[in-house]
């Protein structure tokens, strides 16, 4: 229980701290309009609607031991893209429409580990409620949203006015590093016992079956 509670409630809290993170460093880049915040706005909504429906097919179509496989090694993967500092390459060139520019920044620097962080909530959920049946998984939603809500009043109280936009992005990185460790531990060790108790499932059920009086 500890283990997905760490896991959702650093989740959400880096999920939603992220944004202002990211945002901030490039703003300078791009002018500072209110383009530059609805673009950030679309890239980051329209990759949680892509989150939430891996999270859903995942847990329908795959296995335990892939659907965990397969997280695990996306979460690997996403450790490749820290720390999360924009290439000044991507800074604009001259009056272009830096809109495609800015989602190209923003899925290359934090598209993978947001996408991942999206998918916690849900994910953990199912795998609690998958590994312990008879525990309700509400409490971890009602932490999730606590995270979420503390992100989002510490940032521009606590983080924005005393801590330099580059050691934002050290210190993001350094507990999203944390994170993939916890949640990947948690997808292992979920999917196992999930294995273990469907195939202790079936012995029981032939056991029952030979047992069982001829017609």
């Amino acid at each position: 229980m500890i283990l997905y509670a760490a896991a959702i409630f650093l989740g959400a809290f880096l999920l939603f701290l992220v944004q202002p993170i990211i945002a901030k460093q490039i703003l300078p880049w791009f002018g500072g309009s209110a383009a530059v915040w609805a673009t950030c706005m679309v890239f980051f909504q329209v990759v949680l609607l892509v989150g939430y429906t891996y999270a859903d097919v995942t847990t329908r179509r795959l296995a335990p031991k892939r659907q965990a496989t397969l997280h695990a090694v996306l979460l690997a993967l996403s450790l490749l893209v820290l720390p999360i500092t924009p290439d000044a390459a991507w800074k604009p060139l001259g009056d272009e429409n830096p809109s495609w520019r800015i989602l190209g920044l923003l899925a290359l620097t934090v598209g993978l580990p947001y996408l991942l962080l999206s998918t916690t909530s849900p994910l953990l959920q199912a795998w609690f409620a998958r590994r312990f049946r008879h525990a309700a998984p509400y409490r971890l939603f009602a932490l999730s949203n606590l995270a979420s809500l503390v992100a989002l009043l510490a940032y521009p109280v606590l983080v924005e006015p005393w801590v330099t936009t580059r050691v934002q992005s050290v210190v993001w990185s350094g507990c999203y590093a944390l994170f993939a460790l916890l949640c990947g531990c948690v997808a292992i060790s979920s999917a196992w016992r999930a294995e273990s108790i469907t195939e202790n499932a079936a012995r029981h059920a032939d056991a029952d079956a030979a047992d069982a009086p001829p017609d």
